[in-house]
């Protein structure tokens, strides 16, 4: 695989439990973004997340994209303490920021429209997902179950 564009992002954190970026809002932004959640979670040996974190994060960075004009960050925060009775690990959360105070909405996409099924897509592969407000902008995150 060839190196991250490095030179295109903000590296905000990569050290412990969390990793943060800034992405400037353009369209390589997704695929610069898809890569990093994927290498920071095989540096955390969490390979199993990989897919299905990239996929959501694809999905919640073109929303920014589609909707917000500025940066777009993207923070993990994994989970610590060993796995519990039931065999996971807690969660991993994952947030995508952008400058656009308005939350999403999900909607019910016909099945001849090219888009709108991100939101449900998120919704369904998520153990849970949300919104909250920030300072500049809105937060939408969701959480993945992490096997023990």
């Amino acid at each position: 695989m060839p190196p991250l564009a490095w030179d295109v992002i903000g590296v905000i954190d990569t050290e412990g439990d969390r990793a943060e970026w800034t992405f400037p809002a353009e369209p390589g932004a997704v695929r610069t973004a898809r890569a990093a959640v994927r290498d920071r979670l095989t540096a955390w040996h969490l390979d199993s997340l990989g897919d299905i974190a990239a996929l959501l994060v694809s999905e919640l960075v073109t929303n920014a994209l589609r909707h917000a004009t500025g940066p777009i960050g993207v923070r993990l925060v994994r989970p610590d303490g060993p796995a519990g009775p039931d065999g996971y690990n807690g969660v991993l959360r994952v947030e995508v920021s952008d400058p656009l105070p308005d939350p999403p909405r999900e909607r019910a996409a016909r099945p001849e429209d090219e888009s709108g099924r991100g939101l449900q897509l998120v919704a369904s592969a998520a153990l849970r997902w949300g919104t909250r407000p920030g300072d500049n902008g809105k937060t939408v995150w969701f959480e993945l179950t992490v096997p023990g």
